[in-house]
């Protein structure tokens, strides 16, 4: 799917003009991108959307359609759009792999090349990156929430938009979620489709036992009967029943059946008891019906016995205290060479100068300890003193014991991947993987514990050096 360049804030394209008209356009430069807290108040964040950016980045280029809408604006000289007609991505990124878990603060995904390349691909790399990194980080939260169970997405019709629906289902499917209702993000990602009928199959029929019948007469194999249009213990389930044995007689087994409204834990242990004592323990129970985390955490701490969980608007909004969006950032940190430093008030919004590395303090057993963003030519060592990014008299050690790994590396370089991209599959494991090996407390819902990120010596004295120039320059 091409991502036309026009996906993008008006004031890219002036201060590429303005560059260009500068000479200024082709000068090295280096930008980070990051966010400075985990999004819903977590403990951790997953980071996702990096190979649909990869893709804006290899197309990137203007076609005449889009040239010559720039030109109607009359904001633009013709040698700029002259120049745009060949305008391509050249540069470098640098990138944690998809599914990693990621923290504020650090850099995600440095871009490097020149200043007008680098800068003009800000918003849509922000609104990719964002977006699926806030989901999947939902996404994770729910798949925590949920223990055992399975999690299907299904949050298409309260989606931001078709495309943000494509978006979000993808980015679920990196934090957890095991199917999607959405049939194109089946055939795009190879996402397994899943899903049941809606209430207006049962009313669409003269008596809720006939819609039964009727449905499992065309999805003998695939029969998941929504059990809750008139009354669930009452109505569906003796109905669904009956259709399970009738099924059986045929040679062919009810997969589940689905509640929708109600107490859903009280309701699925009645519904679970009903079908084991019928011989039925293989039914699965599904619930939906405006689902998160603490949803899910609710039924399961009163027994509720739900095999897998339908998530929708809660997952495709990100809705809860915290979401909404993720304030991921595009800072310039080095431009000619030179170091760069965005300073405020508050040290905790400056932002971190020049080239770096993050790097991953890991312990004997596999578990994380901390992350280190250190220059790019520095080293760092385990007992190395390392500085919080927003207090630097706080100090700590690495251990000794631990093992340092790069948690980035080079994805593209002139513009093109470097390797073949990863099967999404293979960044859902990764994530899993992640997931467990986080200190006890990061995946708490309410009052998680804080991972460490911290700055290294190279890191913090260059930061409070070039705050000393600015503030000697500008009188602050």
């Amino acid at each position: 799917m091409r991502y036309s360049p026009l996906i993008t804030d008006l004031y890219e394209l002036t201060m590429l003009a303005g560059y260009h008209e500068q000479g200024m356009h082709e000068r090295p430069a280096v930008f980070d991108l990051f966010f400075r807290h985990n999004p819903f108040k977590g403990g951790y964040a997953v980071f996702a959307g990096l190979e649909p950016a990869l893709s804006y980045l290899e197309d990137l280029s203007f076609s005449e359609e889009e040239l010559a809408y720039l030109d109607s604006l009359k904001l633009f000289r013709p040698s700029f759009l002259d120049y745009l007609a060949g305008f391509q991505f050249k540069g470098r990124v640098i990138a944690p792999g998809e599914g990693t878990v990621v923290f504020g603060t650090e850099p995600l995904v440095t871009i490097e090349g020149g200043l007008a390349e680098a800068q003009f691909v800000e918003t849509a790399l922000l609104n990719i990156i964002n977006f699926q990194t806030l989901v999947a980080t939902k996404a994770a939260r729910i798949k925590q929430a949920a223990g055992d169970a399975t999690v299907l997405e299904f949050g298409l019709r309260r989606a931001q938009g078709p495309d943000g629906g494509l978006s979000e289902a993808r980015a679920a499917y990196v934090g957890g979620v095991c199917s999607t209702s959405n049939v194109l993000a089946g055939m795009r990602y190879g996402i397994p489709v899943r899903g049941t009928h809606a209430h207006s199959w049962i009313m669409a029929f003269p008596d809720e036992l006939t819609a039964f019948r009727r449905y499992a007469d065309n999805f003998p194999d695939s029969c998941i009967l929504l059990i809750d249009t008139y009354d669930t213990l009452g109505s569906g389930l003796p109905n669904a029943l009956t259709v399970a044995r009738e099924l059986r007689e045929r040679g062919h087994e009810l997969v589940g059946v689905r509640i929708d409204s109600g107490d859903l834990a009280y309701l699925s242990r009645q519904v679970r008891s009903a079908f084991d004592a019928a011989g039925f323990p293989a039914v699965k129970i599904v619930a939906s019906n405006e689902l998160d985390e603490f949803v899910i955490e609710s039924i399961r701490s009163e027994g509720g016995q739900v095999d897998i969980y339908g998530v929708g608007t809660r997952l495709a909004t990100c809705a809860g205290e915290g979401g909404g969006a993720l304030g991921g950032v595009y800072k310039l940190v080095k431009i000619d060479g030179e170091a760069k430093l965005k300073i405020t008030s508050d040290l905790a919004k400056s932002t971190l100068p020049d080239r770096k590395r993050v790097l991953r303090a890991v312990a004997p057993d596999g578990s994380f300890i901390q992350d280190v963003i250190a220059l790019h030519d520095e080293e760092v060592l385990p007992g190395a003193q390392v500085f919080d990014p927003a207090n630097p008299i706080q100090q700590k050690r690495i251990p000794r014991e631990a093992r340092l790994i790069e948690l980035r590396g080079t994805v593209m370089v002139n513009g093109r991947r470097c390797a073949p991209s990863p099967t999404l599959q293979s960044c859902a494991e990764l994530s899993n993987s992640e997931l467990k090996r986080l200190p006890e407390g990061c995946l708490r819902l309410v009052n998680p514990h804080l991972y460490k990120v911290s700055i290294s010596p190279g890191v913090n004295t260059l930061r409070l050096k070039l705050m000393s120039q600015i503030q000697s320059r500008y009188g602050e």
